[in-house]
């Protein structure tokens, strides 16, 4: 199986920049990997914060459709706790009867913001505390149109239904998202750039495997998401990938969340009304020229036995973010294995 290589985009709003800017970049972005040539390009859904501008995936995914012609486009992922999933449902068979094809349907199980933003998404609704899975089974149901018979809405279809309906992901960093994927027979993102423990991962795909469900037809589709950056040297690379921190936030509760800067962490904290602490942290990048990258990502796929990578890279500079992605893909397409027979093979 040839290695395939994705975008998540998560519309970073750097200082000096507005979200108009941001939100250019995504696009220039979405058509530079439609013409070098990657699998999918995804966007993110976060809340109530000024450092990114995604908040409405759907929206923004039409948007993308509109301006590309072939690569699939998809969120990574909408947080379906929040919402109704015949809601989602309807929204996604339409961006999949406009892009037939095209769609992807990546769903997050973080709250995707602070306690505030999540507050005022499930006000006054009734199904905010519903388990994840039973949302996941019902929004399935409705996005491949045979919901169950024992359902108390059955008959319900979550019209247009599309010739080909959006491609349901689940995303995760623990070994419980990786269960939930294998026991609804769907494919499994590890994002690696939110749980950078390697056991976590190697456990969460194990189990994935292990319990993958056959009986929908469907097979184990294993995909890790991480971040990356590539320069013409690794030690560009290693200055770039310097600017990268993540700060942990644990509350006295045991409660945890990974944001991208300081003041996210110290708002999150005073937003969940409990002592908290701060850990700050260096990102752990895959970072290096073409051939030292190429070489680390081949280690990644081999170690978590995944094909596909959904790569993150989050460069204030938007020419050395694309530059990044260019030399990236040169990386694979570029590159020649030897084999031991003296015959070269194109990866």
């Amino acid at each position: 199986m040839g290695i395939r290589l994705s975008i998540l985009d998560q519309s970073p709003v750097f200082e000096g920049e507005t979200p108009e800017e941001a939100f250019s970049h995504t696009v220039e972005l979405a058509q530079a990997a439609e013409r070098l040539g990657y699998e999918r390009f995804w966007v993110s859904e976060h809340h109530d914060g000024d450092k990114v501008a995604g908040s409405s995936p759907e929206v923004l995914i039409a948007y993308l459709l509109a301006k590309t012609s072939r690569i699939r486009i998809g969120s990574g992922g909408v947080m379906l706790q929040h919402y109704s999933p015949y809601k989602v449902a309807e929204n996604f068979n339409v961006l999949a009867s406009l892009a037939p094809g095209r769609v992807d349907l990546g769903i997050g199980r973080a709250p995707g913001g602070l306690p505030r933003s999540t507050r005022a998404l499930q006000q006054g609704n009734p199904a905010a505390g519903d388990s994840l899975t039973d949302k996941l089974k019902e929004l399935s149901g409705y996005v491949y149109n045979r919901l169950s018979e024992e359902h108390p809405l059955f008959g319900l279809r979550a019209t247009p239904l599309p010739g080909q309906p959006a491609r349901i992901h689940l995303l995760g960093a623990s070994v419980q998202s990786a269960e939930l994927a294998a026991e609804l027979g769907l494919p499994y993102v590890f994002a690696l750039f939110i749980n950078s423990d390697p056991v976590v991962a190697e456990d969460a795909f194990a189990a994935y495997h292990r319990s993958f469900n056959y009986a929908g037809g469907s097979k184990p589709q294993p995909i890790i998401a991480l971040p990356v950056i590539v320069a013409d040297t690794d030690a560009e690379a290693e200055s770039l990938a310097s600017e990268q921190k993540l700060y942990r936030v644990t509350l006295e509760s045991g409660g945890k969340a990974t944001v991208g800067s300081l003041e996210q962490a110290e708002e999150f904290g005073r937003q969940a009304g409990e002592p908290f602490t701060i850990e700050e942290r260096l990102a752990e990048v895959t970072k290096g020229s073409k051939a030292t990258v190429r070489h680390k990502l081949l280690e990644v796929g081999e170690r978590y036995g995944v094909a596909e990578y959904i790569i993150i890279t989050a460069l204030q500079d938007f020419s050395k973010r694309v530059r990044s992605y260019e030399l990236l893909k040169e990386a694979f397409t570029e590159a020649a294995a030897v084999h031991s027979e003296g015959t070269i093979k194109e990866v």
